[in-house]
């Protein structure tokens, strides 16, 4: 517990952080759907959005799956599997419900990115006494959906996640980013470098602490290593099709862990 007298004066913390906070753009920051214009030169500012106010109240939506959690406790039914991840993974279970029967739970939230992710894992993952964990993130983290992050923080917030699965006894299945040749909410971003950066690194952080690696994007790349046509219906979140060929990869994984 921090004593009240070694913490800042409100009033004189808030003049600091708007000294320092840089200017911003008028472009959507929280909703990934909205269609953006040219890149800004700094991050996006808030607009009032739901999402927007939910952020200052539960930055994490915990109380998204609270119910479904209590609701699956109580049931005691085994928990085999869970995804945590944004839209990509959310997009799984609503275009391919059948993908997600008992037992393998889907806990994906649109926008998200890893912060919020990892302040989610107890409640969303661990709290559920899954055998193992899907964890695919970092698209949104690139996009700065919640303000800027190196990749360094991405990085650091994906192995807190994966690391607090496998101290609770959870298989670690670290899944790549998909391809993107583009954001549209985010027009005129690099994307693939970074995106081709973090995968690389999540393949070798896997292999280097018993993780699972799951590599999706030979699936799902096109000849200019963004999603293949047809795979996406703007680019990034994948159509049945794109979903019919990322279970194709995973499911030959989770029958060989028995987590199917």
């Amino acid at each position: 517990m921090i004593s009240a007298s070694l913490m800042p004066n409100r009033r004189n913390l808030l003049k600091a952080l708007a000294v320092v906070a840089p200017a911003c753009a008028a472009a959507p920051a929280f909703a990934q759907s909205a269609t953006g214009t040219a890149t800004p030169p700094a991050p996006p500012c808030p607009v009032e959005t739901p999402d927007n106010a939910r952020a200052h109240t539960d930055f994490a939506w915990l109380s998204r799956y609270a119910d479904d959690n209590r609701k699956l406790l109580a049931s005691d039914a085994q928990v085999r599997i869970v995804f945590m991840g944004d839209s990509i993974t959310q997009g799984w279970r609503d275009k391919d419900p059948d993908f997600f029967p008992e037992g393998r739970i889907n806990r994906g939230i649109g926008g998200q990115t890893t912060p919020q992710m990892l302040l989610r894992m107890m409640a969303d993952v661990i709290a559920l006494r899954p055998r193992a964990v899907h964890i695919m993130a970092g698209t949104n983290d690139i996009a700065s959906n919640t303000g800027p992050m190196t990749a360094q923080m991405t990085r650091d917030n994906l192995a807190a996640m994966a690391t607090l699965a496998k101290a609770n006894g959870i298989t670690v299945l670290l899944a790549s980013i998909p391809p993107a040749a583009n954001y549209p909410w985010r027009l005129g971003l690099d994307t693939m470098s970074p995106i081709a950066a973090h995968n690389v690194w999540l393949r070798d952080y896997a292999a280097a602490n018993g993780h699972v690696w799951v590599d999706y994007h030979p699936a799902l790349a096109g000849p200019d290593g963004g999603m293949r046509p047809g795979f996406a219906v703007d680019g990034v979140h994948p159509t049945p099709d794109g979903y019919a060929a990322m279970n194709a990869v995973l499911l030959p994984i989770l029958q060989k862990l028995r987590v199917a």
